[in-house]
């Protein structure tokens, strides 16, 4: 008889205008692949502004990689392109544009937080991910937040209506002072067990190397849990 699955907890710290946060997200997914039913992945995502000042107009990609990163348009190209190769092998579509902005995130995540007490978390995240990237949507646009919570099967009434009133507000600046004091500064950020961080979009063997040694120190503490 085969042992059951270890239930490990993934805490993902991340925001949806960041490229390679779905990027580590479907790397993350190719690794559980590959153990073949060994972790039950108990996923939770946290918030993260990558632009927490950003107007609600956004601002041009190219000018806010430029200014903020010091990218010029050679180098935004090919980290376009990258991406692009990236998402495609792991599934995944870019539509970059001329023209596109970036956007703040705070009413997202708000959408998250709400979402998370539905179970329907990683399915809005992914919604979130596929309207600025694929879908080539304003994700700071509360009209367009509330339609995303209906494709990811939430209720598009009451997502506009806790949008509208900021229910989950505090709830998010509480969830990104705790990670940030926490030394969290950059993501994606990936959290296992509540104790190993992986930093970045790391390649799939990472993650499949970090989950064998949970699980084999789980194996270890078996016996001196079964007495």
């Amino acid at each position: 008889m085969s042992a059951p699955p270890s239930k490990i907890r993934i805490d993902i710290v991340s925001d949806v205008v960041c490229p390679w946060c779905i990027i580590g997200y479907k790397q993350l997914q190719v690794a559980l692949s590959r153990l073949n039913g060994e972790v039950d992945a108990d996923v939770h995502w946290h918030p993260f502004e990558l632009n927490p000042m950003m107007p609600p107009e956004g601002q041009e990609l190219r000018e806010h990689m430029g200014q903020k990163y010091g990218t010029n348009p050679q180098q935004s190209d090919a980290a376009r392109a990258r991406l692009t190769a990236l998402g495609d092998s792991l599934g995944f579509s870019f539509s970059f544009y001329e023209g596109q902005r970036i956007y703040n995130t705070f009413l997202a995540h708000q959408l998250l937080a709400w979402a998370a007490q539905h179970r329907k978390q990683s399915s809005l995240e992914m919604a979130l991910f596929e309207s600025y990237f694929s879908k080539q949507e304003n994700v700071g646009d509360e009209k367009v937040l509330a339609s995303v919570a209906g494709r990811a099967g939430l209720d598009e009434i009451e997502a506009a209506a806790l949008l509208e009133d900021g229910r989950y507000a505090a709830d998010v600046r509480e969830h990104q002072r705790f990670w940030l004091s926490k030394g969290i500064q950059a993501v994606p950020s990936f959290i296992l067990d509540r104790r190993y961080l992986i930093p970045g979009a790391q390649d799939p063997d990472v993650f499949v190397a970090a989950f064998e040694k949970l699980t084999e120190e789980a194996a270890e503490l078996q016996p001196a849990n079964s007495t």
